[in-house]
């Protein structure tokens, strides 16, 4: 039996779908995995599986390069003949499902993560992507036998707007997290925020810093990390724009590291002010190491949070209400070995990974 996973980049193959693939090894399948480069190839075979490059660009626009990708992985399959394939994040999934069902594979599923950057942008570039984007979706989902979505505001907004029939979506709790991985560990000396994200408009970056400027005047003592790329991409704050930030003393900044468990150990609070999600990994993550989180009152994110009990939910896009929770924390700093408690509590009963991939295998009729 030969399973085929169509992935946008290496490091989600080890990061978030690592145990998933472990899980379905154990059932006796060969699996094949295609990446867009040969970024972290060791980690990625490391898994056990077979990698195939196939170019990607996973935010370009180039019609003839999309192409080319549904092309090559056209050859993939036919060359294969698998019997299962899953594709996640949009490219994947809408070429991906389009060439499995080229090639006579009968059991093809997609995965969304999350609905991305042009169904939270608004701009006119975003809303002619947006409407080229549910077009091609619903030819994906049309060939797609299952369509496993990670909250059901994602899943109910795709069945409203006519791009997939509800009979066809499946409902899992995210990607999972490893609670061995990320064991509760205790608190900072130093009272300390934390956000991990690439460094984008949509993720609430920029409410992150103006919180972080707001209270940093209040509390100078308290302390504001912040981890994650600055990606030449249209959503991307770029580094001049973070640079007085960090030039100012307002947050430490890091760049990538395969060590972000490290950084939860460093932190009191967790905090991911995005304006969408699939569900968000670092959110998880930061549970299971026992962190209350501040969070934003939207899709994927709001699943993670039970109000004033393992933290708190603000309003997209609101930074002195995100300010105002963090100056909460700060102000009742014996509440927080409580909700940490109670976050990982929370991850523990729903979003364990064994729990998730036990899900993921049901819906794609692995036994």
């Amino acid at each position: 039996m030969k399973f085929i996973l169509i992935s946008p980049k290496n490091r989600t193959i080890y990061n978030f779908r690592g145990d998933l693939i472990k899980e379905i090894r154990s059932k006796g399948y060969e699996i094949i995995v295609t990446g867009p480069n040969l970024d972290n190839i060791d980690k990625v075979k490391g898994l056990g599986v077979r990698f195939e490059l196939i170019p990607l660009n996973k935010t370009g626009l180039n019609i003839y390069e999309d192409l080319k990708y549904l092309i090559r992985l056209i050859k993939l399959f036919r060359s294969e003949k698998p019997d299962i394939t899953l594709g996640y994040t949009i490219k994947p999934v809408i070429y991906g499902s389009l060439a499995a069902k080229f090639s006579g594979v009968k059991n093809i599923y997609s995965m969304v993560t999350g609905a991305g950057y042009v169904f939270t942008a608004k701009t006119l570039k975003a809303n002619i992507i947006k409407y080229f984007a549910s077009l091609l979706y619903r030819i994906g989902f049309r060939c797609s036998k299952k369509v496993i979505f990670q909250n059901n505001d994602d899943m109910e907004e795709f069945i409203k707007n006519n791009l997939i029939k509800k009979d066809k979506c499946e409902l899992v709790n995210g990607s999972g997290v490893n609670m061995d991985k990320y064991p509760p560990v205790d608190f900072p000396e130093t009272f300390t925020f934390f956000m991990l994200s690439r460094v984008l408009h949509s993720k609430g970056i920029r409410e992150y810093l103006e919180a972080a400027k707001k209270v940093k005047e209040k509390y100078p003592d308290v302390r504001f990390m912040l981890l994650g790329a600055v990606e030449n991409i249209q959503d991307s704050l770029k580094r001049q724009e973070l640079d007085p930030y960090i030039e100012n003393g307002i947050i430490d900044y890091f760049d990538e590291t395969n060590d972000v468990a490290s950084f939860y150990k460093q932190c009191s609070v967790y905090v991911l002010p995005s304006y969408r999600e699939g569900t968000p990994r670092t959110v998880l993550e930061a549970m299971a190491m026992g962190r209350p989180i501040i969070t934003s009152d939207a899709p994927g994110c709001r699943e993670t949070v039970i109000e004033e009990k393992n933290g708190f939910l603000v309003p997209v896009k609101n930074s002195d209400l995100l300010a105002n929770k963090m100056e909460w924390f700060i102000q009742h700093q014996d509440k927080i070995h409580d909700m940490g408690r109670a976050s990982y509590e929370l991850c523990r009963g729903k979003f364990d990974v064994n729990k998730v991939n036990e899900e993921m295998l049901k819906h794609m009729s692995i036994k």
